[in-house]
């Protein structure tokens, strides 16, 4: 979707600037910056991508990239979400989980109180439910996250690698906790009673069906709001692997099950190579 559609998109569902500013969690001011004058920004929103060294604009050169410097690949991505699904978003649909509370009302008291065989995850007040893993996507996070610990350990490094079930509260507020597939933290003071408090400086989230959407626009803004530094989104079916380099709020690259992917964080020493991976996993592939 070019900015000039998602602009004719906005005008078609009656939203007005302050509207569509209060349902993408942006200011107005930005809102503007990015969809006025959207005649002459006919650049397509390639999430895709061509490769590593190619901008997420399809059509975009490293010029006309200079001149959207006061707004970021997430604040796009906020808007496209509120533009193309509608406004029944995932966050407004009212699902209750017995408290007699509302989608964007839950606390972390009543996360703590849910069944145990109950999965899900709390963003700002909202309750997403998460099915259980397929065997693909347990055997490839298990993978990158050996990756990443067997060179931490080799190293000595004050990092560590974990991953899910593992509670992170994101925000330090009480109305986030997620569980990220694969992660890596830095500041060994965060982990607290038995969670990660604050943000991982690495996550690694492997797509499903079901977690698509959550993943690719949700997730990714509460990461990059949090603190995140880097943020990795693996498509097993795809066999892509998107990485957001969230510190320096660079467009993403993109890389194949083909490619060897650096960990930015510990600027390229330290990287996954998925055809290996690829080369362990293939007979699972015919079994799906």
């Amino acid at each position: 979707m070019t900015i000039k559609e998602l602009e004719e998109r906005r005008i078609e569902l009656g939203l007005s600037w302050e509207r569509l500013a209060e349902l993408s969690g942006l200011s107005e001011e930005m809102v503007r910056s990015i969809l006025e004058n959207a005649e002459n920004r006919n650049t397509e929103m390639d999430h895709e991508g061509k490769g590593s060294d190619e901008k997420t604009y399809a059509g975009e050169n490293r010029a006309e990239s200079d001149t959207r410097k006061s707004f970021s690949y997430a604040h796009l991505l906020s808007l496209e979400r509120v533009l193309t699904d509608g406004l029944d978003i995932v966050r407004e649909k009212p699902v209750v989980y017995g408290t007699g509370k509302c989608q964007g009302k839950f606390t972390l008291e009543d996360y703590c109180q849910l069944p145990e065989d109950q999965r899900v995850e709390l963003i700002d007040g909202v309750f997403y439910d998460m099915s259980a893993p397929t065997h693909i996507h347990q055997i490839l996070g298990g993978k990158i996250f050996r990756r990443f610990s067997e060179y931490i350990e080799r190293n000595r490094g004050e990092c560590v690698a974990a991953y899910a079930p593992l509670d992170v509260q994101l925000d330090c507020d009480e109305r986030t906790m997620v569980q990220p597939d694969v992660m890596i933290v830095c500041d060994r003071e965060k982990f607290q009673r038995g969670i990660v408090y604050g943000a991982p400086d690495l996550v690694v989230e492997i797509l499903s069906n079901s977690s698509r959407k959550k993943d690719s626009y949700i997730k990714l803004e509460k990461y990059a709001g949090a603190g995140v530094r880097e943020y990795w989104l693996v498509d097993p079916e795809k066999k892509k692997v998107i990485v957001y380099d969230l510190e320096q709020e660079e467009y993403p690259a993109i890389y194949g099950f083909e490619d060897t992917v650096p960990v930015r964080i510990f600027h390229g020493k330290c990287s996954v190579d998925f055809r290996e991976i690829m080369e362990d996993m293939k007979f699972l592939y015919g079994r799906l």
